[in-house]
């Protein structure tokens, strides 16, 4: 494991022999299997609104139109138009023509990656507390 050079220990701190460069980690942990950085940083806004979680949820439990999706909400058609836009362009969502409507569908690979990216961080935050309680119980003994 690597340190930043350019960041200096915080004073009073203990600096480890092994210290760590988290964006590498995760670099190195999720290389090939997960979300890129653009296509985490769409899915991650994407999901950071509420009527968009909950449009994804509806598509998820079934294909619906985006004229049957509107229905559900207070405001205008064009504006979950645009909502479900950004759900596509994370690739939470595909439309598919149907006639004259256009069919929302989840597609649950994407949210499958981002999980992945999800569980990645939580493995990085399990592993510094680890490291944390480690370095207290040297300092105990």
């Amino acid at each position: 494991m690597s340190r930043d050079p350019r960041r200096a220990p915080a004073p009073g701190c203990i600096q480890s022999v092994a210290t760590v460069t988290y964006n590498q980690m995760v670099v190195d942990l999720l290389a090939g299997r997960a979300l890129s950085e653009p296509e985490a940083d769409r899915v991650f806004h994407a999901l950071a609104d509420a009527t968009r979680r909950d449009i994804l949820a509806r598509a998820i439990e079934r294909e619906q139109s985006v004229s049957a999706l509107a229905r559900h909400y207070e405001m205008s058609l064009t504006a979950v138009q645009k909502h479900v836009a950004v759900l596509e362009r994370a690739a939470l969502v595909s439309k598919q023509r149907s006639g004259r409507e256009q069919r929302v569908a989840a597609n649950p690979e994407t949210l499958r990656k981002a999980a992945t990216l999800l569980a990645a961080f939580e493995q990085l935050w399990i592993q510094r507390a680890t490291k944390i309680a480690e370095i207290l119980a040297e300092e105990g003994t």
